[in-house]
């Protein structure tokens, strides 16, 4: 019997809207090839809707969404219509905490033939484990009077044990290196909290080294020597600037992925590519289709077809390496279109 997936597609705004599209050509060839069969539902939530609703996603899409196996979302936000506090509080962020999508993993790797601005172009390959429902995007504050306000961040005992198991069994599945990153120097309540329950936890693992590391120092050492790291974990908001470092580090930010998962599958988990809406090139056809292709592959993964994942990414990894073919983030001249038929050539498939 032929398996199915119930895919949730959500191609958002800008680039979203025109790099998920190639990405399900792919996906779809690669099912077809391995006997797999993805159902696809299309979904407008995002800016426009937004506009025309006054909300990103009305309470029937959360219950429509819940019935997927998984969710392909290409990008959210456009500043020229809506601020952004209003577009990621209206979905992304319900998203992870509605569906418990705690962890956020980012997978950095430099890819064969993708120069980095990092002398020598070294090659390294780590993860970073970004806290993905709590922490300093947990939402609780407020203004007064237009003068103060006040935002705090939440750590609960279960958010931070859970999402320490998670990488450090991460860890253990790869090199056996966790470094935390921590500012608990100045952070004395929530982040001399969270050092001392992953320490805690840490005790289940000692086969797993762990090192404790200030993010601005851990910052520093992601440029000087990348190699140096296997597997990192952070709070929300210092895991979201450390992975926008990794981004840069692999050469552009049309290359990295992410994956908000629910390990424990209750709920659909989303997978989507890093690089944001980009208005100023939507519409173009040049957007880089790399990430939206690696999401894919980590959505692949996750799913259970591991040989098709895996096949994925040496497709997209043999048309880097060669460089004939880049869209201009890249130095390239190449569209949208043509990167998809690049990687679908070398995947001997067609659309």
């Amino acid at each position: 019997m032929t398996q199915r997936y119930s895919i949730a597609l959500i191609p958002g705004d800008g680039i979203g809207q025109e790099v998920i599209p190639e990405g399900v050509r792919v996906l779809s060839a690669l099912a077809r090839r391995h006997g797999f069969s993805l159902e696809l539902t299309e979904y407008p939530f995002g800016t426009d809707y937004y506009l025309a609703h006054g909300v990103m996603i009305p309470e029937e899409g959360f219950e429509a969404l819940k019935r997927h196996d998984a969710i392909y979302l290409g990008a959210v936000g456009d500043p020229r219509k809506a601020p952004d506090h209003v577009t990621l509080r209206g979905l992304l962020i319900p998203l992870r905490q509605r569906f418990e999508l705690y962890v956020n993993l980012r997978p950095a790797r430099a890819l064969k033939g993708v120069p980095t601005p990092l002398k020598g172009d070294p090659a390294f390959d780590f993860e970073v484990v970004r806290e993905n429902a709590e922490g300093e995007y947990a939402g609780a504050g407020g203004a007064l009077a237009d003068e103060v306000a006040v935002q705090t961040a939440i750590f609960t005992r279960r958010g931070t044990e859970r999402i320490a198991r998670y990488a450090l069994e991460r860890a253990r599945m790869r090199r056996g290196d966790l470094v935390v990153a921590t500012k608990s120097n100045a952070l004395q309540h929530g982040l001399v909290f969270w050092d001392r329950v992953i320490r805690e936890v840490a005790r289940d693992y000692p086969e797993v080294r762990l090192r404790f590391l200030h993010a601005d120092a851990l910052a520093a050492g992601m440029v000087k020597d990348p190699r140096a790291f296997d597997v990192i974990l952070a709070t929300n908001l210092l895991g979201d600037l450390l992975t926008d470092l990794a981004g840069a580090l692999q050469g552009s930010l049309g290359i990295p992925a992410s994956a908000n998962l629910n390990p424990e599958r209750r709920y659909p988990s989303m997978f989507e590519p890093v690089h944001g809406s980009a208005p100023d090139i939507a519409g173009k056809g040049i957007a880089n289709p790399i990430a939206a292709f690696w999401a894919g592959a980590m959505m692949l993964e996750f799913l259970g077809e591991v040989e098709a994942a895996r096949e994925l990414f040496q497709a997209i990894e043999a048309v880097t390496a060669e460089g004939r073919v880049k869209t201009p983030d890249l130095g390239g001249t190449a569209t949208t279109r043509e990167v998809t038929e690049a990687v679908l050539s070398k995947l001997g498939v067609s659309a």
